[in-house]
């Protein structure tokens, strides 16, 4: 499988316990629904030309406030250790389809912002989470007229947001482009 054709959705934490149980950070809304998903393909955030190990998670369960999980043919504290850290990911196709007004964040990063008013103001680089929202972080094009590096959008759709373009891989915002 393509990387590119990948999603990660959670990481392996520290090894639980003497018989290959692991901790699992999951990235899901829900954090559980990370075990939803299989297989998991297992690669080194460290390391992203090595190949990718499928694995299949054989029981799990929630451990205080945290997730633990027993991954098929690790039996031993020492197997297990060998996959701490690793990312997991699953096949993009897997994800679920989202309504018309949603979006992955993997499909925004690298789309063109444009104001409303036609001015280029660069190309979504990464997406920060907030309490209040997430923000767009828009880095503007090395010939920008006002001297900007990057700009914080709110993802406010709506108000900030006017629309998503996925054919055209443009997103279209209500604000200043010298802000």
């Amino acid at each position: 499988m393509a990387q590119s054709d990948n999603v990660v959705i959670g990481c392996i934490g520290a090894v639980y316990g003497v018989k290959g149980w692991l901790k699992i950070q999951s990235y899901t809304e829900n954090p559980e629904d990370i075990f939803s998903y299989s297989p998991w393909y297992l690669q080194s955030s460290a390391a992203r030309q090595q190949s990718e190990q499928a694995v299949t998670v054989v029981e799990w369960r929630r451990h205080n406030k945290g997730l633990i999980a027993l991954i098929d043919g690790i039996n031993d504290r020492d197997e297990a250790s060998r996959l701490t850290g690793m990312e997991i990911s699953i096949a993009a196709d897997e994800l679920p389809a989202l309504a018309e007004d949603e979006f992955y964040w993997r499909d925004l990063i690298g789309m063109r912002v444009k104001n409303k008013q036609g001015y280029d103001m660069g190309v979504v680089e990464q997406i920060m989470p907030t309490p209040a929202n997430d923000v767009l972080v828009v880095s503007a094009n090395s010939n920008d007229a006002f001297g900007k590096s990057e700009r914080l959008i709110p993802f406010v759709q709506s108000q900030y947001i006017l629309a998503v373009d996925n054919d055209n891989q443009l997103i279209q915002v209500d604000w200043p482009a010298d802000f």
